[in-house]
Formats: C-alpha cells, structure tokens, sequence
C-alpha cells in the first residue's frame, strides 16, 4: 500500500511539473478563447441598442462565406522579375487596394441576396407595391366572403 502512494504521489507531482512546463502552451488557447467570448458579448450587448446592428452582422456573415484575397507570386511577362499578385475568386489583382474592393462588392452583393431571400420569404405573394404601400392592402385583398 505505500508503495502504492508513493507512486500516485510521484504521478501527481510529474504531472503538476509538465502542467508547469507547458503552461503557455495549454492556457495561451483557452485564454483566446476567453478574450474573444468576453468581446462577443461585449458586441452582443452593443448591439441591443444599436438599428443597425444586424446590417453589421449580416455583412460579417456574408464576410466569412466570402473567400479571402490571397497573396500570390509571379513572373512579370517583359522582365522576368517576380512581382506580386493577389487573387481573389480567380482574377488576379495588381494591388491589395483593388483586390479587396473586388471582395467588399462580393460580400455586399452576397449580404443584398439575402435580404431578397428574406423579402421573399417574409413577403410572401404580395406584389412590391403592396409591400411598400401603393397599392391595395392584404385586407382588402383578402376579404372573407359575406
């Protein structure tokens, strides 16, 4: 039986000195992730009282569907020289500047998609006028028979 505990107790300070020894490594990512839970909330608290907020989320939403603009290396075709490049969706880009208006419009023209997708919905067959007010309204539309 001691043996026994002098065993665990020898397991529990080995562990207690790895833990020790690798501690940035097992709590650098559990502290990230504490920081970006607490800023979430911060934001989630924020954007209570803010209308356009879900414009904001849509659009971050949009952002992570959206592929990044990516750094690329090539020869330049009259000197040979390597140049770089960035290439977003397929096209190649001369500068950062241009490559990530390409994916500000892409993620913009993916965020708009959306909000038709939720006029549809939500809109059901009412015809745009209807929705906007112009013309005849659901009520009188869909009056129940006599």
């Amino acid at each position: 039986m001691p043996l026994t505990n002098l065993f665990i107790l020898s397991a529990v300070f080995l562990g207690g000195i790895l833990f020790y020894r690798y501690r940035e490594r097992i709590l650098g990512p559990l502290l990230r992730f504490d920081a970006r839970n607490r800023a979430r909330r911060i934001e989630e608290i924020q954007a209570r009282h803010d209308r356009f907020a879900h414009y904001r989320q849509t659009l971050a939403l949009a952002g992570e569907q959206i592929e990044e603009v990516s750094k690329i290396r090539e020869k330049d075709a009259r000197t040979g020289e390597p140049l770089v490049r960035y290439l977003f969706l397929g096209e190649v880009y001369p500068t950062l500047k241009e490559a990530e208006e390409a994916r500000f419009v892409a993620v913009v023209e993916k965020a708009r998609e959306f909000y038709k997708d939720l006029d549809q919905i939500y809109l059901g067959r009412r015809t745009r006028y209807e929705a906007m007010g112009d013309g005849p309204s659901t009520e009188e539309v869909r009056r129940p028979p006599p």
